[in-house]
């Protein structure tokens, strides 16, 4: 007497290998679909233009001698500016994160009667790589570097390094 075909091991087996092949990409659908990628661009054209905008900036920087000593301890941000800038001027910082977006820092600071820029973040600074930029608030120079958290004394910037 033959046994039914939903008692026997082979059929399963075969019902079973498509099944899970089917899951598993439902599954990548799933994930490629719930996050965007924040690092590609949909203006990539406008900011392949602003990128020469960039240099004129950085070369500007250059221009100036521009020097930047920065700080960076519990969670207090204190940068000083050497070169022939207006002194005093506005400052716009930016801490961004080579890969976690949600982690960046912008900041806009003024000097003090010393001429120090000083700024208590609300969240601190992972430690590891981050990319630093310096500019002054009418955009007419930057200075900028990839820097690596902690800090331990103080980190130099120079301008067109």
């Amino acid at each position: 007497m033959k046994r039914q075909w939903y008692k026997q091991f082979w059929p399963w087996f075969l019902i079973v290998l498509p099944m899970c092949a089917v899951a598993a990409s439902l599954f990548t659908f799933y994930l490629a679909s719930s996050g965007a990628d924040s690092m590609v661009v949909d203006d990539y054209y406008k900011k392949g233009r602003a990128y020469n905008r960039d240099l004129t900036e950085l070369k500007k920087a250059a221009e100036l001698k521009m020097i930047a000593h920065l700080s960076y301890k519990d969670d207090r941000v204190a940068l000083t500016l050497e070169g022939a800038h207006n002194q005093g001027e506005g400052i716009r910082v930016y801490f961004t994160h080579p890969t976690l977006e949600q982690e960046d820092h912008h900041l806009f600071m003024t000097a003090d009667a010393k001429g120090v820029y000083r700024e208590r973040l609300a969240t601190p600074l992972i430690n590891g790589a981050w990319n630093l930029q310096i500019e002054a608030a009418d955009g007419s120079w930057r200075l900028q570097q990839r820097i690596y958290l902690p800090i331990k004394d103080e980190l130099i910037i120079n301008a067109g390094s």
